[in-house]
């Protein structure tokens, strides 16, 4: 058995989890990539062949062609792009090699599809690890290296005109910090390798259970079979104390209906835990209340979709800049009218930030309250769209100020219901308050989705048959999005309609 970098960085993860990749693929397999993680790859082979453009003239190495690799580097081939190395134990693939004819080495050069803003210690220790295990193989392969370099892409950047490839990537040199830790990686490597070349299933559950439920391994369940579908681990913010979950699993408790009376939780907690313990709605009737009073009509209901290229693909936009290529607006003008509904779609590859604000502008009241899911999203792609278009900029300020997130009412836990199992996004809110409206029955049912399929869409990837039948699918999609939050808004004002008359 040949450890890959791949299989290495989820054993370090998940070794449970590692195994199961490499045995049991069809188990591991049948857990898929969820759009938003397709849509990282995608855009990481993007950014990997552009930056080849960076080191030209390179030569491509088949894959698993680790003999002809050999050959190349005895020849001191100046630059290979995705050169392939094996030992007994080991196999791995370098996105580029560049032969440094001064130090007499090659110097590697790991690309990601990620950018230099925001970065996180967590995230240069991994990707250490990463560049790392390349490195380690390499020197057991007995090739000459010299500096170590990741080579992502530059948050800073804005694009002006033509792709100016020197400032879009950065090249950050990780050579000290791979050094410091190369006699660990080295050892982690083994242990690795002897663990997963037993082909026996490791016992007992994964080293994801202690672990809240978003850092938990894709074939958990399969592990961790007792573990039920709502959970402690659902349980907010649990993972953010390093005892509480532990303590909690220790004691035998695993049912989130189950925690006891006199663990010590905080009030969102509390009021999560309270919920699923008696099974009724737990409603703040005044808050709720006058968070409705609190709208202004007309009031409209707005939902954006985007889509981020990590590659700039217009002026004014950087590196996952969000493209808004898509709105679905409904306008209630009054109390008991009937809503009018609005929409917008960009059916090219051009650039749709002009067309978007004209449909925008025409739509949307000159007053009253704009209603959205989650606010910082939508304002944050009006302030991008106000420095792209400063034409714009005072209108959007103004459309900002009048700006509502109906989700805070249950991030605020104004409203807890234990059929929200511990979530507030709009896809678990929506069927427990509104019954009769659902996203399973959509053939695109979350922004990922919608996301990729607008980019296939109107980059040519699928026929005009299935470019219209996307079409459909993303209006169906983002028309209920808006539709969404005007009937659970309206779902509120009847719960709390005592409240608001008393108001």
């Amino acid at each position: 058995m040949k450890l890959s970098k791949t299989n290495f960085m989820v054993w370090r993860d998940c070794r449970h989890d590692a195994w199961m990749k490499i045995y049991r693929p069809a188990i591991y397999n049948a857990v898929p990539l969820s759009d938003f993680d397709q849509s990282i790859i995608d855009g990481g082979n993007e950014v990997d062949m552009l930056a080849r453009e960076v080191f030209p003239g390179g030569v491509t190495v088949p894959r698993k062609a680790a003999a002809e690799t050999a050959v190349l580097v005895e020849a001191r081939t100046e630059v290979l792009y995705q050169p392939v190395f094996e030992t007994e134990q080991f196999t791995t693939a370098c996105d580029i090699l560049v032969w440094n004819g001064a130090s007499g080495a090659y110097d590697l050069y790991e690309v990601k599809g990620s950018t230099s803003a925001g970065n996180t210690r967590a995230k240069d220790e991994r990707y250490t690890w990463d560049i790392g295990f390349q490195a380690e193989v390499l020197r057991r392969c007995g090739v000459p290296l010299g500096r170590l370099c990741l080579v992502r892409l530059n948050g800073a950047y804005v694009r002006d005109g033509a792709l100016d490839l020197d400032q879009l990537f950065t090249r950050e040199d990780f050579t000290d910090a791979v050094t410091a830790l190369r006699d660990e990686i080295a050892a982690e490597m083994d242990a690795a390798h002897d663990d997963l070349s037993l082909v026996d299933q490791p016992a007992g559950p994964c080293g994801c259970f202690e672990k809240a439920r978003a850092q938990h391994c894709r074939t958990f369940a399969v592990h961790n079979p007792d573990v039920p579908v709502y959970s402690v681990h659902d349980i907010t913010r649990i993972g953010a104390s390093k005892s509480k979950l532990p303590d909690l699993l220790a004691t035998g408790v695993l049912k989130i209906e189950d925690v006891p009376d006199d663990v010590k939780l905080s009030a969102a907690q509390a009021n999560q835990v309270r919920a699923a313990q008696t099974g009724r709605a737990s409603v703040a009737f005044d808050e709720v209340a006058d968070f409705l009073a609190a709208l202004k009509y007309p009031i409209s209901f707005l939902d954006y979709e985007t889509f981020a290229a990590g590659v700039p693909r217009f002026d004014g936009y950087g590196p996952f800049h969000h493209i808004p290529f898509q709105f679905s607006l409904d306008v209630v003008a009054a109390p008991d009218a009937d809503f009018v509904h609005h929409e917008f779609l960009h059916g090219s590859a051009d650039q749709p930030d002009l067309a978007f604000l004209e449909a925008l502008k025409a739509g949307l009241p000159e007053r009253g309250s704009i209603v959205v899911w989650n606010q910082g999203f939508e304002r944050g792609i009006n302030d991008k769209l106000a420095d792209r278009n400063p034409d714009y900029a005072d209108w959007l300020a103004d459309v900002d100020v009048r700006v509502v997130d109906l989700m805070e009412v249950f991030s605020q836990q104004s409203y807890v219901h234990p059929g929200f199992l511990g979530r507030t996004s709009i896809k678990y809110v929506l069927p427990v308050l509104v019954p009769g409206f659902s996203y399973k029955d959509l053939a695109i049912q979350e922004g990922g989705t919608a996301s990729i399929r607008w980019n296939e869409a109107v980059t040519g990837q699928v026929s005009a048959e299935e470019a219209a039948k996307i079409r459909a699918d993303l209006l169906a999609y983002c028309g209920l999005d808006s539709r969404a939050m005007l009937e659970i808004w309206r779902a509120l004002q009847r719960e709390a309609a005592p409240a608001l008359k008393t108001g």
